[in-house]
């Protein structure tokens, strides 16, 4: 008699666990880059980097809803980020930031963990939001913004130093946006997102001078048939 074959089952969820990530790349640019490439797709609640040795190249991103991580995974996986192609899949535990929405949350010890998900569970951000408060292991994009239920808590105050630049000609080149943006006093740096040559972030000193900048080259046409978009980078 012929064995049932074995049914391999996927747990959908608003957790995305990515590696294959260049682990020489510092974790403000891998997070930016991240952010950036993965709320194209949907509201994105949290981005876990840790710094452990055995987790290097590795990350968490958690969306707002399951369907929006299923369109980021199904759009990015096998995206080239920094020479690399990401591999995407569902994380096997809920995140904090989940948890934290829909009262799930709860303390658990990190051995239990491991026990229950195997060597994922280290990966896991199960247990981020007490690290990250003892300056520990994990950082954050969000530095505990997911704990905000309320949409509008959230949307408050959403000026700050750094601008998200879309609907940018393939041609541009972090050069010719420097000179464009120096124009602003304030300014620092100009960031292109591998292999998104249509996105960048500006940094500036104070989001006073970053908003100054913001209105004068909102709308501003890059080329004859293009006209750039400068909006306040989501935080």
């Amino acid at each position: 008699m012929t064995a049932p074959a074995t049914q391999t089952v996927i747990t959908v969820g608003q957790t995305l666990y990515i590696n294959n990530i260049n682990d020489r790349i510092r974790k403000k640019e891998l997070r930016e880059s991240l952010y950036y490439l993965f709320s194209q797709h949907g509201r994105v609640l949290d981005i876990v980097a840790l710094k452990t040795m055995k987790m290097r190249g590795q990350a968490f991103v958690v969306f707002d809803t399951a369907p929006a991580a299923t369109v980021a995974m199904r759009e990015l996986q096998g995206f080239p980020l920094y020479d690399k192609n990401m591999q995407i899949a569902y994380a096997k535990t809920k995140s904090n930031a989940v948890k934290n929405r829909d009262g799930s949350y709860s303390k658990r010890s990190r051995a239990a963990a491991i026990e229950m998900n195997g060597n994922e569970s280290d990966a896991s951000d199960d247990d981020t939001l007490h690290k990250r408060q003892r300056g520990d292991e994990y950082d954050s994009v969000t530095t505990g913004r997911h704990l905000k239920d309320n949409e509008e808590e959230m949307e408050e105050d959403d000026t700050n130093a750094i601008l998200f630049v879309s609907q940018l000609p393939s041609s541009v080149t972090e050069e010719s946006l420097s000179t464009l943006f120096a124009q602003n006093e304030g300014f620092k740096e100009v960031r292109i997102v591998p292999g998104r040559p249509d996105i960048a972030f500006v940094e500036y000193a104070s989001s006073a001078q970053a908003d100054q900048a913001r209105m004068v080259l909102n709308g501003c046409q890059i080329t004859p048939d293009q006209a750039m978009r400068v909006e306040f980078a989501r935080r």
